[in-house]
């Protein structure tokens, strides 16, 4: 098995996981990793998990996510976004991001992605 087989395996094994300690694993190692495949594996787990921990971490944190300063990384988050099947959790935490996060690059990405959200 090959190493990028490897590490999406314990991406994917991480992301199911129902302990919350998982998620905390995937945005320290994971998010922050320089690898921007690493990166985007790890976003797109959490999106998939669906969950407002994971969510929270892909849209409302500076360099992360949809925020990655990797156009790649962040319109690959986008486009799970905008695939999961039930979006409520994540328009929700777009809408709160939206009008309450200080950061205002943070805030206009997550009026942007809401407005495609919406739109699909």
């Amino acid at each position: 098995m090959n190493n990028d087989k490897r590490l999406s395996n314990i991406i994917e094994a991480l992301s199911k996981h129902d302990d919350s300690e998982a998620i905390g694993v995937l945005e320290e190692i994971g998010t922050n990793c320089s690898d921007d495949e690493v990166r985007r594996l790890t976003s797109k787990a959490l999106i998939n998990r669906n969950s407002n921990d994971s969510l929270s971490v892909v849209i409302t944190k500076p360099g992360k996510g949809i925020n990655d300063l990797n156009t790649n990384v962040a319109m690959s988050s986008i486009n799970e976004l905008l695939a999961l099947k039930d979006k409520a959790e994540a328009i929700k935490i777009l809408t709160d991001t939206e009008e309450n996060n200080e950061n205002e690059s943070v805030k206009e990405t997550a009026r942007s992605v809401k407005a495609l959200m919406d739109f699909c």
